[in-house]
């Protein structure tokens, strides 16, 4: 039986334990803009940004500019899904005015994707604070990257409000992106997990030579503090804010830099129904038989349950699809792009009079034709993964120059 100190005692290691698995309390870049106050003293500031843009005390980036001092707020920026992020994905946005703030809100994913030397004309510093979510085609890297281009070719300072990669910093998986399949889903030769936040995406952007021209811009990142490359969002105390319609939660975003390959077939990723990407189908498909098949794959992580489900939007709209549910069960030994690809294998292998590819999409999204034409002649998967870990090896190299946190 335990005395009165052995109890104490008990919930002091109960609570130091608890306090291990949250990890502690994670400060963005946005939450420590006051120690950087004198690079905004004096400008007219842009800002590139969302409806994910709040600091640790739910303060909304443009109240948190408006209350420093002896600056202006000029002008808003937004990427793909609009300021407000429920636009789908694809759905161009138009420029307006913001209904509260009275500032013009420039769309970067509408006419243009780039802020023109117009949009940029009363503005000396154009801050960017998306949070991202840790796969090469997510799109907001390149609304940064393109706007840092513009910044440096109109001589205005970028200036970048640090965020966790939701995903870990610690993890690098997948193809590296081929030059002729550049495009808005996979500007740069980055892999597909690339285990980056976008400040450090930024200084390797920038300090490459990968911006139009070899441009380089006058970068500053504000750091986070109290991130580590081993923490997933979760662990971070900060509050998790869906950065796009069809990416509620984490669990989402673990599976995303796999599952998104089915975008580039005919079988639904389950946009328009409550788990996008975490379960995938079609109405030609047989739920029982195909989690039988992936079960039996024994893919590091992931196991497969028979589901049903029926998106109101996207592939199949209104019709009932059958195909089966991603369990992972220990997410710091998911391979998700790796069982993506044997995930659209096994499909094509079982329904091969049904199965469709949309070649185009499909390798922007893997950034190679490779893994389309290894699924289609059946040649090995694994050579092309061993491939890829010369090719993330060298990747790995360049990363490393530009890391700002450790483990």
């Amino acid at each position: 039986m335990l005395t009165g100190n052995g109890k104490a005692a008990g919930i002091i290691l109960s609570l130091l334990a608890a306090f291990s698995n949250c990890q502690g309390a994670v400060r963005t870049g946005l939450d420590r803009l006051d120690a950087y106050s004198e690079i905004f003293r004096g400008k007219r500031v842009g800002i590139v940004t969302n409806h994910t843009a709040y600091d640790s005390d739910g303060m909304y980036i443009v109240d948190k500019f408006k209350q420093m001092p002896d600056l202006t707020v000029a002008a808003l920026f937004s990427p793909e899904h609009g300021l407000w992020g429920t636009e789908q994905a694809g759905i161009k946005t138009d420029s307006q005015v913001h209904p509260v703030y009275r500032l013009p809100v420039h769309s970067l994913y509408g006419k243009t994707r780039k802020p023109t030397a117009e949009m940029l004309r009363d503005i000396d510093v154009l801050v960017f604070d998306i949070q991202d979510i840790g796969a090469r085609f997510y799109t907001y890297i390149y609304t940064m990257s393109l706007a840092m281009e513009a910044a440096a070719e109109n001589g205005k300072r970028f200036v970048v409000l640090d965020r966790p990669n939701p995903i870990t910093g610690r993890y690098v998986e997948g193809s590296i992106l081929e030059a002729p399949l550049a495009s808005f889903v996979g500007l740069y030769p980055i892999p597909v997990r690339h285990g980056m936040t976008v400040g450090e995406l930024a200084k390797m952007f920038n300090e490459q030579g990968w911006l139009a021209g070899s441009v380089k811009a006058d970068l500053v990142v504000i750091p986070m503090t109290g991130w580590r490359r081993g923490m997933w969002y979760d662990q971070t105390a900060l509050r998790f804010i869906k950065p796009s319609p069809n990416m509620p939660d984490l669990e989402t975003a673990t599976v995303y830099p796999g599952l998104c390959l089915l975008e580039g077939t005919n079988v639904s990723e389950a946009r328009g129904t409550d788990k996008p990407f975490r379960q995938f189908g079609a109405p030609w498909i047989d739920g029982k038989s195909l989690a039988d098949r992936l079960n039996g794959l024994k893919m590091p992580a992931m196991r497969f349950e028979p589901t049903q489900f029926t998106p109101v939007s996207s592939k199949y709209r209104g019709q009932v699809c059958n195909g089966v549910r991603i369990i992972t069960t220990d997410r710091d030994r998911l391979e998700p792009y790796c069982s993506g690809v044997r995930i659209v294998n096994e499909i094509y292998r079982m329904y091969p009079g049904k199965f469709e590819w949309k070649i185009g999409h499909f390798d922007r999204l893997c950034g190679t034709p490779k893994v389309r034409q290894a699924i289609s002649d059946g040649t090995s998967l694994e050579k092309l993964r061993e491939e890829w870990q010369v090719e993330l090896k060298a990747f790995r190299k360049i990363r490393d120059k530009y890391l700002i946190y450790g483990d």
